[in-house]
């Protein structure tokens, strides 16, 4: 009879454990490729992390993904979940309301730029700038203008010149280009006292005539390499720059007094991105890396150091008796190298 009731006491026992188990909820949002939803299937390298954590200790769990990353801390600040898991920046302020378990991952701050706001100032785009083709028909007003003026002036005097008005327009501009690229030609020398003068003149204001051509040129690559130049945290005064409201990110912008656009997620983030309404975003390193290299290859890259240096962690609601658990697991996880494997597939070798 005692042997039935002690079985009956371990059964029930049992039965409640693996109810708390099964009722265990993760809240998590969106953040590739910490937390991403692929082929219907939750995934993501912290994903891994939380199902390797929950093998070893026995857990079950649901799922539970949050449009927000307010709402998925608020959940484990109400207690309405029972851990959450993405790319969760370990900070003091979060720690006062919340316990974080020790770091899963070392990120830091880092920003984004349209491609083509990296590929350098370009030749063939300063050549096709309007400033370049006024100064081009400017040049050629000029040298067709001196070279019909030395045409009146020598005409009778220099036989070069000796064509009627019809004919004489194109020798003429090839004259004056030729003494302002050349120099001239010796057999075509002006003969007359003012045609000498006058070609004096030309020689000199030919001068004039190649710098307006070099200046044009560099001007144009230089105001497109400051106006697309971002290799800095001190370039991003007066840029177009966005992130995610109340992020790390958004605080240290607003400590360096930065102006940027603050958006609620990332999806409506790399929107305003990809349509040019911010031509930069600031937010942490390896989902900017992410986007870049995936959904955003061949539209955004990554530029300049990583800055603020962060670790991400596990976050639970305080006094949460999982976290001592979770702590001795991803010790061992680093122990065995269970963590790399997972690190690898998702980031490659680590430096």
């Amino acid at each position: 009879m005692l042997r039935s009731i002690a079985s009956l006491l371990i059964l029930l026992l049992t039965w409640g454990q693996s109810l708390t188990a099964q009722n265990l909820t993760v809240s998590t949002v969106t953040r590739p490729p910490f937390s991403l939803v692929e082929n219907g299937r939750d995934t993501g390298f912290s994903i891994e992390l939380l199902a390797e954590i929950s093998d070893r200790l026995g857990w079950e769990y649901q799922i539970d993904r949050m449009d927000g990353f307010s709402d998925m801390l608020g959940q484990v600040r109400s207690g309405q979940a029972d851990l959450a898991i993405a790319n969760i920046s370990i900070t003091a302020a979060r720690e006062i309301e919340m316990d974080f378990s020790q770091p899963i991952f070392e990120s830091g701050l880092q920003m984004m730029v349209p491609v083509t706001d990296v590929q350098g100032p370009s030749l063939a785009k300063a050549l096709l700038s309007w400033d370049l083709a006024l100064a081009i028909g400017i040049a050629f007003v000029l040298l067709l203008g001196g070279g019909m003026a030395m045409w009146g002036l020598e005409r009778r005097a220099q036989p070069y010149f000796d064509r009627p008005l019809k004919e004489a327009w194109f020798p003429s501009f090839w004259w004056a280009l030729n003494l302002v690229v050349n120099g001239g030609f010796e057999e075509r020398v002006p003969r007359t006292p003012i045609g000498r003068i006058f070609g004096v003149v030309l020689v000199v204001s030919s001068l004039f005539v190649v710098s307006v051509f070099v200046a044009k040129i560099t001007a144009v690559m230089t105001v497109e390499a400051i106006t697309g130049s971002v290799n800095s945290v001190n370039d991003l005064y007066g840029k177009r720059v966005g992130t995610i409201e109340g992020s790390t990110a958004a605080g240290f912008l607003d400590r360096r007094e930065i102006d940027y656009r603050g958006y609620e997620g990332l999806s409506p983030l790399l929107e305003a991105f990809e349509t040019g309404k911010i031509r930069v975003v600031v937010f942490d390193a390896p989902i900017l890396s992410y986007y870049a290299s995936h959904q955003g290859s061949g539209f955004g890259r990554t530029v300049g150091p990583i800055f603020l240096k962060e670790n991400y962690g596990i976050i639970f609601p305080s006094g949460s008796a999982r976290v001592e658990d979770v702590n001795r697991t991803l010790l061992a996880l680093r122990e065995d190298g269970t963590y790399d494997t997972i690190y690898r597939r998702w980031f490659g070798s680590r430096n």
